[in-house]
């Protein structure tokens, strides 16, 4: 989901001022245009009204949308500035909507880039407009049906993940890797974080009521994130190649992109040789390495950057561990001690 829209739905989840103004319009079987912001651009296509500036609350919101018009909020939702005004957005941008109200707000956050809220009086559906997307929000019952289910689905494919995990690192520290394997384990990964945003999604949207919720899927993504990158920047072909970028290229592969291992291996730079699965790559050690604790980043660079490998810094002595830059005594020792558990 656009990270815009995200952050739209925090806005307006439940427990907000602006849900409890948004709830109180709906049963009063009320419809509502509303626009949050005040930019210029919102200012040259607003005719008529009046300007109120005034406190924004859940009732003063609900008073004012029994007129026809849009209302204006400001950014930070604590000022309703505007009330009944007419919105002129340009006739020409495209709109799939039918009704007027939810055509002119699709258009009015197409123009601004602001988020619009259009509340439909007839089918009772608050709809979220902002920029190019789209959101229409559910029933809280619905959506903690659902939220329940991706979480069971969450915690199924973390059980998954976690054993393709265990299986890659038993090889990386037999120097037994294919291509194959790392490409499975990103996969896998990528499907657990693309779960896990889905429920943050819900999670935005069922404000207070998502609470518990929220516990159950932060413990359960903890280190997806930054094992997600580590994974990643170990195996690329070419390390002048940036990790985030191919990050973010394997998470736009749509779901059947991501079922082809070869694109994913594509992705990481591999290409060419028809069994291209089946070659032998080296881990460079971000992955292990970021797990032992107080190890800052750039002194894991330095070690990755002298041994080159984590094949390397295992077999490396104490001396040679400890004469790398930002090492000492202590952290050599911790790294040996650290990589020797992992062995084990």
């Amino acid at each position: 989901m656009n990270m815009n829209l995200y952050d739209a739905l925090n806005m307006v989840a439940p427990g907000t001022q602006i849900r409890m103004g948004l709830d109180n319009i709906i049963k009063a079987n009320t419809g509502a245009l509303i626009v949050v912001g005040n930019t210029k651009e919102v200012l040259d296509i607003i005719h008529g009204g009046f300007y109120i500036d005034c406190e924004y609350t859940p009732s003063n919101i609900y008073e004012l949308a029994k007129m026809d018009g849009a209302i204006i909020l400001n950014t930070n939702l604590n000022r309703i500035l505007y009330a009944n005004v007419q919105l002129f957005p340009c006739q020409h941008i495209i709109s799939e909507e039918t009704g007027t109200r939810h055509k002119t707000a699709e258009r009015v956050a197409k123009q601004t880039g602001l988020l619009v809220i259009a509340i439909s009086k007839r089918r009772k559906v608050i709809t979220l407009y902002k920029s190019n997307y789209k959101y229409v929000l559910k029933d809280i019952n619905e959506i903690l049906t659902k939220a329940n289910q991706a979480v069971q689905t969450l915690e199924n494919y973390k059980h998954t993940l976690e054993r393709t995990m265990e299986a890659l690192t038993a090889l990386e520290f037999e120097n037994s890797v294919r291509l194959y394997d790392v490409v499975n384990a990103i996969q896998k990964m990528e499907m657990v974080w693309r779960i896990g945003n889905e429920i943050s999604m819900y999670i935005s949207e069922l404000g207070t009521e998502g609470r518990l919720l929220n516990m159950q899927a932060v413990e359960l993504m903890d280190g997806v994130k930054d094992d997600r990158l580590n994974l990643i920047k170990d195996y690329l072909e070419n390390m002048e190649l940036d990790h985030v970028s191919i990050g973010n290229n394997i998470s736009n592969l749509d779901a059947k992109e991501l079922l082809s291992l070869n694109k994913i291996a594509n992705l990481l730079g591999y290409i060419g040789e028809t069994d291209i699965l089946d070659k032998r790559i080296k881990p460079k050690g971000y992955r292990i390495l970021s797990k032992i604790p107080r190890i800052p980043f750039n002194v894991l660079e330095n070690v990755i950057s002298k041994f080159k490998s984590l094949e390397n810094i295992i077999s490396a002595s104490y001396d040679q561990l400890n004469s790398v830059e930002g090492i000492g005594e202590a952290r050599a020792m911790s790294i040996i001690e650290a990589l020797k558990r992992y062995q084990e």
